[in-house]
């Protein structure tokens, strides 16, 4: 087993190193395989430069990687997947279709099958185009390959082999036993909740070969990283950092164009053009600096959101926090304000009163729930965060299905199978805190909450509630629409000033990054409305939390609450609300 780790990447992607450790490769099948790259031509660069001169090093490197890790004799594939990281406008697309030709070319078995899977179909036609372009540049391989244009396919004439170009597809696989696959541009398919299933297609047909090898190149994607394409990055990136010595049950390559986290952390840094050339191997080439750089002043010009995007795409920072010029002021802090070892029995430990808030929870919604405790040692505010979804929310809302998926798998996120499940494990969570004697009230929209006040109620939680000597409303309707901007702005200002912390976990940095303010008047207005599909649930959990602790609440309900017993009236004024908007 080769070690494939590459713990002094740091040091060689600074210093403008190969990212590809020392192994030893086969060198006549790499060597065969280089000669037959380096024949091919670009068909859509003036002068038809040959792939010798034209293709940065960092490819041809990767090509004599790829090909030198077969061992024909043992019939052994030392590296079974290479993950490829590098920004946009590193010619992957094209050097991609480069190398199934040489795949092609390499092949020993007859009949056999090479599968390019591009996300989108302008990918998979330019693949396609690459190739033919190339083919139709060389007699010789005119002669030997004929381009069927109305299936994408190019067939080998000496063996009857197939390359064939692809649009993402769950059936294109079904049964079938490719020798190669180059998947392109996986960070487009994070969304969809079918790419892991597609993954195990592909690694089970390869599977069948001895020879078979998975490439994947892909950019950063241009928000936070989801679904399948999270998963291989986590796994390209351990496997890099030396977390698994090399022990893997499938051999993968990193080979990841980003930068060091001190550089990655630090927008002075990363935006400096100086540091360019440490993630753009192709510099010089097919990108030119001078060009970049007038590039991104525009986009600077553009504002925040469009730095994220571009940044994302041409130096493969990672997305945080998705800013957008309409985004809520205090997503700017958020990324400032983590304290990771807030957990639910931090609060409890560490709070003298907690306010609680459920909001949401229809049948393809979120229902969000925020705890928010007063710090007894610093004055601070601590927010604990939870969500549920009911299992019919992955369908209903395929293109979030992944990333929901994540959610749960990171333990934020609960999914549902039953009905009315999430509302009554909700409430055991208020429950626990209501038990330590802590619970300074729940803080609900008044909307449509029956089933949350009545499940609050059986648990003894509600306008009764007696603590000693104390009575009090622990249940309080929360005023929504512009009736809650003074509790957006007392958060806006806590962020700001670090007074509100919390454990910097992936569902609410998602949540926020999809909050849009409107104004209303001299007040401002965050909803599910403007923020669409997105969810924000457990946001404005927290915005009803932070309402309430405002209201200098004890533990027990003793308060200076007003006494919004009356729900109806509370539900009027909302109806209202929402006719006015």
């Amino acid at each position: 087993m080769w070690d494939l780790s590459c713990r002094d990447w740091e040091s060689r992607i600074r210093d403008r190193r190969s990212l590809i450790p020392s192994l030893p490769l086969i060198r006549t099948e790499a060597e065969e395989a280089l000669d037959f790259f380096d024949q091919l031509q670009l068909p859509d660069v003036p002068g038809n430069p040959y792939l010798a001169e034209a293709a940065g090093p960092w490819f041809r490197d990767i090509v004599a990687t790829a090909f030198g890790s077969w061992d024909p004799v043992a019939e052994e594939r030392m590296i079974q997947d290479i993950f490829v990281l590098a920004p946009k406008g590193q010619s992957k697309t094209s050097y991609s279709a480069a190398l199934m030709l040489t795949a092609m070319l390499m092949n020993k078995r007859p009949k056999a099958e090479a599968l390019f899977v591009g996300p989108t179909q302008s990918i998979s036609d330019r693949a396609y185009e690459q190739a033919v372009g190339m083919i139709e540049l060389s007699p010789d391989l005119k002669a030997r390959f004929k381009p069927r244009d109305h299936l994408k396919t190019i067939e080998d004439l000496f063996n009857s082999s197939t390359l064939k170009v692809k649009t993402f597809d769950l059936n294109i696989l079904t049964g079938a036993m490719p020798f190669i696959v180059l998947l392109d541009e996986i960070h487009l398919l994070g969304k969809n909740q079918h790419t892991s299933k597609l993954l195990r297609q592909i690694r089970g047909g390869l599977g069948k070969r001895p020879e078979g090898l998975l490439i994947i190149t892909t950019t950063q994607s241009d928000e936070p990283p989801t679904g399948a394409f999270r998963d291989e990055l986590i796994m390209a990136r351990k496997i890099r950092d030396g977390a698994f010595d090399g022990q893997i049950m499938r051999p993968m390559l990193p080979v990841l164009y980003e930068f060091p986290p001190d550089i990655a952390r630090d927008q002075g840094l990363w935006e400096n053009t100086d540091n360019w050339s440490m993630v753009m191997p192709n510099l010089g080439r097919s990108v030119r600096l001078n060009i970049l750089a007038a590039d991104w002043e525009t986009e600077k010009s553009k504002g925040e959101h469009a730095v994220r995007i571009w940044a994302s795409q041409h130096l493969n920072i990672e997305i945080g926090l998705g800013l957008r010029t309409d985004a809520w002021i205090g997503a700017t802090y958020w990324e400032r304000c983590i304290d990771a070892e807030i957990t639910l029995d931090a609060l409890l430990l560490r709070c003298d009163v907690i306010t609680a808030s459920l909001d949401g929870g229809g049948m393809d919604d979120l229902l969000g729930l925020c705890l928010l405790g007063l710090c007894r040692d610093t004055g601070k505010w601590l927010a604990w965060f939870h969500a549920w979804a009911h299992r019919i929310a992955l369908d209903r809302r395929k293109g979030e299905a992944a990333r929901l998926l994540d959610f749960a798998e990171q333990g934020d996120l609960t999914i549902v199978e039953q009905p009315g499940a999430h509302v009554a494990d909700a409430v055991d969570y208020v429950e626990r805190v209501f038990k330590a004697g802590l619970l300074g009230g729940v803080g609900l929209d008044s909307y449509d909450i029956k089933d949350i006040v009545a499940e609050l109620a059986d648990r003894g939680i509600s306008g009764e509630t007696i603590f000693g000597d104390q009575s009090a409303d622990l249940v309080q309707g929360i005023p929504q629409g512009w009736r809650i901007s003074g509790a957006i702005k007392t958060t806006e200002l806590k962020l700001a000033a670090r007074k509100l912390l919390h454990a910097g976990r992936p569902l609410m940095s998602w949540c926020v990054s999809n909050a849009k303010v409107e104004p209303k008047g001299n007040a401002i207005s965050i909803t599910k409305a403007a923020a669409g599909t997105a969810k924000i649930d457990p946001l404005v959990a927290l915005f009803n939390a932070v309402e309430l602790m405002t209201r200098d609440p004890q533990p027990g309900g003793g308060s200076i609450y007003d006494d919004p017993a009356n729900f109806d009236d509370e539900l009027e004024l909302q109806e209202a609300d929402d006719d006015d908007d």
